[in-house]
């Protein structure tokens, strides 16, 4: 009796199959399939120059015509400028744990501490799990790279700590949508990231590779 490969169940648990999808999603391949910046802006303005020669098509010759083209290709150099800025800009700070000059992970303990004495979760939050991520650092689970993003940080503080794997993408997703999905902190949500911390700092990690 012959059995098709697809007639067999497979099933892959939870957390296993989302650290599996992040770390092939790392894969530099993805990145490189991707169109650059400059690409699309160019394809962006290559589409624009497109209508802009249709819309003429239709319009009077004379100066009124040249003056008409004029300023409309200022308009689209001052849209394209503004749109490259824009982009440019949220393209290196979106998703980033840190933020202007380092500290160590005490320090941002500390400051996540008096947050949340103050009732302030959301700093709370924001703080704590940049103090987990630079602990990570300093025992040079992590290496001390900066963009890193909270996603990133977990998947690879996955990979060494896999116990607490579902923990980090939590705390992950929890600093990402207090700090750019302006949801408000809670002291719930900030005393969970504080336990995870000090499991982290307890743990030890896995030899990869062994």
């Amino acid at each position: 009796m012959t059995f098709l490969l697809t007639d067999v169940p497979v099933d892959i648990d939870r957390d296993p199959a989302r650290l599996r999808a992040v770390e092939e999603l790392r894969d530099p391949a993805y990145a490189a399939a991707r169109p650059g910046l400059v690409q699309q802006v160019l394809q962006w303005l290559g589409q624009r120059l497109s209508d802009l020669i249709e819309a003429l098509n239709g319009v009077p010759g004379g100066p009124l015509g040249l003056l008409l083209v004029l300023g409309l290709l200022i308009v689209l150099a001052v849209v394209v400028r503004l749109r490259v800025g824009k982009v440019g800009r949220a393209a290196q700070s979106a998703g980033q744990v840190f933020a202007g000059r380092r500290q160590s992970a005490d320090e941002y303990r500390r400051a996540a501490e008096a947050a949340a004495a103050r009732g302030q979760f959301a700093d709370a939050v924001r703080e704590r799990f940049r103090a987990l991520v630079r602990g990570l650092e300093e025992r040079t689970l992590l290496d001390a790279r900066s963009g890193r993003t909270a996603d990133e940080a977990a998947a690879e503080a996955g990979v060494l700590l896999p116990d607490l794997a579902a923990d980090l993408f939590a705390a992950a997703r929890l600093f990402d949508d207090v700090h750019y999905g302006g949801r408000s902190g809670t002291e719930a949500g900030y005393r969970a990231l504080a336990g995870l911390d000090d499991r982290v700092r307890a743990a030890r990690p896995v030899l990869v590779g062994v």
